[in-house]
Protein backbone atom coordinates (compact mmCIF):
# COMPACT_ATOMS: atom_id res chain seq x y z
CA UNK A 1 0.00 0.00 0.00
CA UNK A 2 1.39 3.36 -1.00
CA UNK A 3 1.80 5.89 1.85
CA UNK A 4 2.71 10.16 1.78
CA UNK A 5 4.03 11.25 4.71
CA UNK A 6 1.82 14.67 5.81
CA UNK A 7 2.28 17.12 8.60
CA UNK A 8 -0.99 18.20 9.48
CA UNK A 9 -1.43 21.45 11.63
CA UNK A 10 -4.46 23.26 13.50
CA UNK A 11 -5.04 25.91 14.90
CA UNK A 12 -8.55 25.60 16.62
CA UNK A 13 -9.87 28.52 19.19
CA UNK A 14 -12.89 26.44 20.55
CA UNK A 15 -11.53 23.48 23.44
CA UNK A 16 -14.23 21.20 22.17
CA UNK A 17 -13.20 21.29 18.48
CA UNK A 18 -10.05 20.98 19.40
CA UNK A 19 -10.13 17.94 21.49
CA UNK A 20 -12.44 16.19 18.43
CA UNK A 21 -9.88 17.11 16.03
CA UNK A 22 -7.21 16.01 18.65
CA UNK A 23 -8.46 13.31 18.65
CA UNK A 24 -9.14 12.42 15.19
CA UNK A 25 -6.00 12.97 13.72
CA UNK A 26 -4.13 11.16 16.49
CA UNK A 27 -5.99 7.97 14.81
CA UNK A 28 -3.71 8.57 11.69
CA UNK A 29 -0.25 9.92 13.03
CA UNK A 30 2.59 8.13 13.67
CA UNK A 31 4.00 11.62 15.61
CA UNK A 32 4.04 14.86 16.55
CA UNK A 33 3.60 17.24 19.03
CA UNK A 34 0.46 19.84 20.51
CA UNK A 35 -1.28 20.24 17.64
CA UNK A 36 1.49 18.84 14.51
CA UNK A 37 0.67 15.40 13.47
CA UNK A 38 2.62 13.39 11.33
CA UNK A 39 0.46 10.87 9.51
CA UNK A 40 1.58 8.73 6.26
CA UNK A 41 -1.85 8.09 4.83
CA UNK A 42 -3.00 6.27 1.78
CA UNK A 43 -4.93 8.79 -0.97
CA UNK A 44 -7.90 7.17 0.31
CA UNK A 45 -7.43 8.21 4.06
CA UNK A 46 -6.16 11.72 2.96
CA UNK A 47 -9.37 12.35 1.33
CA UNK A 48 -11.18 10.80 4.64
CA UNK A 49 -9.16 13.39 6.38
CA UNK A 50 -10.27 16.38 3.77
CA UNK A 51 -14.04 15.32 4.01
CA UNK A 52 -13.97 14.64 7.77
CA UNK A 53 -12.25 18.16 9.09
CA UNK A 54 -14.70 20.83 8.20
CA UNK A 55 -17.02 19.18 9.96
CA UNK A 56 -14.87 19.50 13.42
CA UNK A 57 -13.46 23.02 12.61
CA UNK A 58 -15.43 26.07 12.48
CA UNK A 59 -13.85 27.94 9.57
CA UNK A 60 -14.65 31.02 10.25
CA UNK A 61 -12.59 30.53 13.56
CA UNK A 62 -10.45 28.26 13.30
CA UNK A 63 -7.66 27.11 10.52
CA UNK A 64 -5.89 23.48 9.30
CA UNK A 65 -3.09 22.97 7.35
CA UNK A 66 -2.02 19.70 5.26
CA UNK A 67 1.75 19.41 4.08
CA UNK A 68 2.56 16.78 1.46
CA UNK A 69 6.15 15.84 2.76
CA UNK A 70 9.11 14.02 0.17
CA UNK A 71 9.18 11.06 2.35
CA UNK A 72 12.92 10.62 0.64
CA UNK A 73 14.03 14.22 2.37
CA UNK A 74 15.72 13.59 5.29
CA UNK A 75 14.58 15.73 8.40
CA UNK A 76 16.59 17.75 10.50
CA UNK A 77 14.98 17.50 14.35
CA UNK A 78 16.35 19.29 17.30
CA UNK A 79 15.66 18.79 21.40
CA UNK A 80 13.59 15.91 21.67
CA UNK A 81 12.47 15.32 18.14
CA UNK A 82 12.66 11.96 16.59
CA UNK A 83 12.43 11.83 12.50
CA UNK A 84 9.19 10.39 11.32
CA UNK A 85 9.04 6.41 10.19
CA UNK A 86 6.67 4.40 8.05
CA UNK A 87 5.72 1.47 10.04
CA UNK A 88 4.99 -1.36 8.65
CA UNK A 89 1.14 -1.82 9.59
CA UNK A 90 -1.45 0.86 10.77
CA UNK A 91 -4.20 0.32 13.25
CA UNK A 92 -6.48 3.48 12.44
CA UNK A 93 -9.50 3.39 15.23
Amino acid sequence: MNRTLYLIAYDITDDKRLNEARYFLKGYSTGGQKSVYECFLTEGECKQVKLRLPGIIDEKEDRVHIFTMDGRSRTHALGIGVQPKDPEYFYIG
